[in-house]
């Protein structure tokens, strides 16, 4: 499984405890920040969100300190459905309710060991379809 992963200065840590963790069968499309020197997050949501929207990755991860930057600036994308989740059932309703493709995550407000809960739940929770599909299918504006 191809996931495009990027984050900002706050996020840069978690996604590389993230990368190190689930490094088996995943091939990791790392868009930076590659320190934790301050930096914009949007340069690092945009690549992360084509990748997606592109569909040269499955699905995507991104983090920054509250996680609300880079959903809002991966939401612009076409097709992309990025969810910020901080615990697993927010996590699940995401993938089972609005076929969220990209998790975004609050580097400051959870622990390793929760990202790593919440990642299992996101890649592992199929979307239900049905009625959820057509409410999907009236996000996009083109």
């Amino acid at each position: 499984m191809k996931i495009a992963i990027g984050s900002d200065h706050a996020g840069y840590e978690l996604k590389e405890h993230i990368k190190a963790q689930f490094a088996d069968g995943i091939e990791w499309q790392d868009a930076g920040t590659f320190s934790n020197e301050s930096v914009d997050y949007p340069d690092f949501a945009h690549p992360v969100a084509e990748s997606v929207s592109e569909k040269k990755a499955e699905k995507g991860i991104l983090i920054c300190g509250t996680g609300n930057g880079v959903a809002m600036t991966a939401n612009k994308h076409n097709d992309v459905r990025a969810a910020l989740c901080w615990n697993e059932e927010i996590a699940k309703l995401a993938r089972q309710h609005n076929d969220a493709n990209i998790l975004v995550m609050p580097a400051r407000f959870i622990s390793q060991e929760l990202a790593d809960k919440i990642i299992k739940c996101f890649f592992t929770t199929e979307f239900e379809g049905g009625r959820h599909a057509l409410r999907i299918a009236k996000i996009n504006i083109r």
